[in-house]
């Protein structure tokens, strides 16, 4: 169901993107630079999480604001305390009087993640975007802050000097479509498999009816009507779901480490920090950071299958091949750091 990349170069701002395969909708971890990203990858975008707003992980918004503006979307963002006040910042930065005679509605929905609660409040282009239906809910930055029949995300809170939200998002079953049975039945795919797809994660009754195409011996395509339970007996094959993690800018602490091997447990891509090589480690203590010695134990211990490393410090640029290596070696073989 995902497919994730990282945005940049991992000597560039961070972020990465995550495709929901089958659906024109996106995730977006960070938000440095997104040029890299073609317009209509960032229209995709339903959900941005926010590490923290250190300029490298929130440029970006800008021109994420710019794309969106005249057109019907509408984004859910979520950050760290502070999180609404940074981006009406942004928001305050432009004239906006003349949105009130735009026909379409784009809607910013912004959540903050305190330590015991989350804010939230909406924002529309066509009202100037000022905040409006503002809501407080028990919760905060650690566990669940999006669940839906699909896919669940998770946050927990790192120390970065200020919170810096480490996330993860995990595909509750992953529901494939054997292709060799839909031949065999002469069934032809269209939207109606995300809709059998769906009505599977809902539990729907599996007496439910779905109208399915279906070649007929001549050619011609017809409508049939077929159970869910027999379409999900005959045609599908469940597997557990796919689990992707983030982690951007932690210093290497032991409150740190229990968050990051809680939240990255058995996760099928890392996308984890290495900023220094570990014989900077006390530069990397310093600045709040991971060495790339310290993100390959991190990944190992917590039984990532594969592990991205990403926001390598601009002083190994041309040397970068040495923080790969030695995240690496450390992600292959046992130890934690001392």
């Amino acid at each position: 169901m995902f497919l994730a990349h990282l945005i940049n170069d991992p000597l560039s701002d961070p972020g990465v993107y995550v495709k929901l395969k089958h659906r024109k909708e996106a995730l977006l971890f960070d938000m440095g630079e997104l040029h890299n990203l073609s317009p209509r990858q960032i229209l995709r975008i339903s959900h941005a999480f926010l590490s923290h707003t250190h300029m490298d992980h929130f440029i970006g918004f800008d021109h994420l604001l710019r794309l969106c503006l005249g057109r019907d979307t509408h984004i859910r963002l979520f950050g760290p305390p502070g999180f609404i006040k940074n981006v009406e910042g942004k928001l305050a930065g432009y004239t906006w009087n003349l949105v009130t005679n735009y026909t379409n509605e784009f809607l910013l929905s912004v959540t903050e993640l305190g330590t015991e609660e989350k804010i939230s409040v909406e924002y529309r282009c066509r009202k100037g975007f000022k905040a409006e239906n503002r809501q407080v809910a028990p919760g905060g930055y650690h566990g669940v802050i999006v669940e839906r029949p699909d896919f669940v995300v998770r946050s927990a809170a790192l120390d970065h000097r200020i919170p810096s939200l480490a996330y993860v998002i995990e595909e509750r079953q992953h529901i494939n479509i054997m292709k060799n049975a839909l031949s065999e039945r002469g069934l032809v795919p269209g939207p109606w498999l995300e809709e059998l797809k769906d009505g599977i994660r809902r539990n729907d009754s599996g007496e439910r009816r779905l109208a399915v195409p279906q070649e007929s011996k001549g050619g011609t395509i017809l409508s049939c009507n077929a159970s869910l339970g027999m379409l999900k007996e005959e045609l599908v094959r469940i597997s557990p779901g796919k689990k992707i993690c983030y982690i951007a800018d932690a210093r290497y602490s032991r409150e740190n480490v229990n968050a990051i091997l809680s939240i990255a447990h058995n996760a099928d891509i890392l996308f984890i920090e290495a900023s220094f090589l570990e014989e900077d480690a006390r530069m990397a203590a310093e600045k709040y950071h991971l060495t790339a010695h310290q993100a390959g134990c991190l990944a190992k211990e917590a039984g990532a299958k594969q592990m991205v490393i990403f926001h390598l410090s601009p002083k190994y640029k041309g040397r970068e091949h040495l923080l790969k290596e030695e995240a690496a070696r450390a992600f292959t073989t046992r130890g934690r750091p001392a």
